[in-house]
This record gives structure tokens, C-alpha cells and sequence, in this order.
């Protein structure tokens, strides 16, 4: 049995990081991969092929975007249209994942936009990273620029996550060939 097995009934299932993908990119129509912010060290990370599957990257600024195009994408395939919502994560220096509370609240937003458009049978993992999403909406700026990743980009003399050229661009949403996840 593998590891999607206890969330492949759901419409929207939830997981983390590389190995999420690849437990519950299979049975998916489309993968999305939660990534708010960029990351601090991109040299403990690796580029990830996913061309045989349908993946497209969401933030807190692309979520609704993200939604109206699986609802689309449901329409025009006249069934269900199953979305697995992956929170990317960033890596501790051991090489362990840290589970970044920003893209859990990215994935938790773009989970909360499908259910407002009608794609709502959520696995109990997707239905909490929503429910944390929602609890923390009018916190939501200020919890991603204090994160730790947050913290690590001032840090580092980066950008600072609010003031980021993705928050001021004009939001699209886009299918990708490649992603470079934390290594």
C-alpha cells in the first residue's frame, strides 16, 4: 500500500516537501506546490522533474488563481478533478525538513479558495492546513515576514518577504516542468 492510499478518496489531499510529492503526485490530476518564499541557501537544493505530472506552484498572492483553474480543469474533464496541495518546506542544516509555516499557510489558502469554488471533499490533513489558513487570514503578512524564513532572508540582506517582486507582480498561474525542492 503505498503512502497515498489513506488520502486517494479525497478530492484535495494535503501532504509535505519531496517525499509528499511523490506520495500523492500519482493519483492527482494536478500537483500544487505551496512555496511562499524563495529559499535562503538554493545550494542545499536540487531541481525535481515532474513533467509527467500536471504541477503548478501557488503562493498566498496566486491561490484564487489557483482554484479558478481547477475549477476549470474539472469542468472541462466533466468528473471530479483531483488536487494534491503540497507545502514545499525548506531544509535544516542536517539535512532534515523544517516544515515552513509559510507555505503551510499557502497551501492552507489555496485549499480554502478550492472549497470556496466547490472542490471541498478534503482529506482531514488537507481540512487542517485550510483551517490553519483561515484561523491566521488577518495575521497572514505579518506571520510570513516574522517566520523563520522570513527572519533568514532579512537576514541574509534578501528582499524582505513583503516587499518581494512576487508580491507586487501581476499573479498567474503556470504549469511547471521542473521544481527545485529543499534538499
Amino acid at each position: 500500500m503505498s503512502d497515498a492510499q489513506p488520502q486517494i478518496k479525497y478530492q484535495v489531499r494535503f501532504d509535505w516537501g519531496l517525499a509528499g510529492f511523490h506520495a500523492l503526485a500519482a493519483e492527482a490530476d494536478v500537483v500544487v506546490l505551496a512555496d511562499e518564499l524563495p529559499p535562503v541557501d538554493a545550494a542545499h537544493s536540487f531541481p525535481t522533474p515532474v513533467a509527467s505530472h500536471t504541477v503548478i506552484v501557488a503562493d498566498l498572492a496566486t491561490s484564487a488563481l489557483v482554484a479558478d483553474w481547477a475549477l476549470a480543469r474539472q469542468t472541462e474533464k466533466g468528473d471530479r478533478f483531483s488536487v494534491a496541495v503540497i507545502a514545499v518546506g525548506e531544509r535544516r542544516a542536517d539535512g532534515s525538513i523544517r516544515f515552513a509555516m509559510e507555505d503551510q499557510l499557502a497551501a492552507g489558502a489555496v485549499i480554502d479558495a478550492l472549497a470556496e469554488r466547490g472542490i471541498d471533499h478534503c482529506s482531514p490533513e488537507a481540512a487542517a492546513a485550510a483551517a490553519s489558513f483561515t484561523g491566521l487570514k488577518r495575521a497572514v503578512k505579518h506571520l510570513v515576514k516574522a517566520s523563520e524564513t522570513g527572519q533568514a532572508l532579512v537576514a541574509a540582506e534578501a528582499t524582505a518577504p513583503t516587499d518581494a517582486p512576487a508580491a507586487t507582480a501581476t499573479p498567474a498561474v503556470t504549469v511547471v516542468t521542473d521544481f527545485v525542492f529543499p534538499a
